[in-house]
């Protein structure tokens, strides 16, 4: 594509965003508008700025859309290790969960949350070798293991039948 304005390029950003439902990565917008990566993270800080929701994931960039065939839920839950986690989020996604983040309680920040948008093996695959590549540690590791998931799943069954089996995991911290 032919180097365009700023605006343009901000509005074609907000455009593309819009008409995806999956995450668009910085550098791939970066070479469809012939600018550097840095370019998009100051395009989408200036667009946050003037309201627009767009969230960056491990995947890349999106603009939420809840989906309201599906329920919006939470759980707290427990673990420490690299195993664990991987289990606790396989054991979700099994249930047809997707996993749009994780919040933790810090003492000194407050609430702190990490956009996970993980719904299918192959992304939770890359989720955990982008945190063992970049020798990341979870945000979990803050509050001892202790943090909050926000999911979506398709009904209220799945959802028990998901709790139940992270209760008996000795994942869930029961309300």
């Amino acid at each position: 594509m032919l180097k365009i304005n700023s605006k343009e390029r901000r509005t074609q950003i907000i455009k593309r965003l819009k008409e995806t439902n999956k995450p668009i990565k910085g550098t791939e917008m970066a070479t469809v508008f012939n600018v550097s990566r840095q370019v998009i993270v100051q395009d989408i800080a200036l667009l946050r700025a003037e309201g627009e929701d767009i969230m960056a994931t491990p995947q890349g960039y999106v603009m939420p859309q809840q989906d309201r065939s599906k329920l919006t839920k939470t759980i707290v839950s427990k673990h420490k290790t690299y195993e664990e986690m991987k289990e606790e989020l396989e054991i979700m996604i099994h249930y047809g969960a997707r996993v749009v983040d994780v919040i933790v309680e810090h003492p000194v920040y407050g609430e702190i949350r990490g956009v996970l948008d993980i719904g299918y093996k192959k992304e939770l695959e890359e989720f955990i070798k982008k945190i063992k590549t970049e020798k990341a540690e979870p945000l979990s590791t803050l509050t001892e293991g202790i943090h909050i998931h926000t999911i979506e799943i398709p009904e209220e069954e799945n959802f028990n039948k998901m709790k139940q089996e992270l209760k008996n995991k000795g994942y869930l911290i029961d309300e």
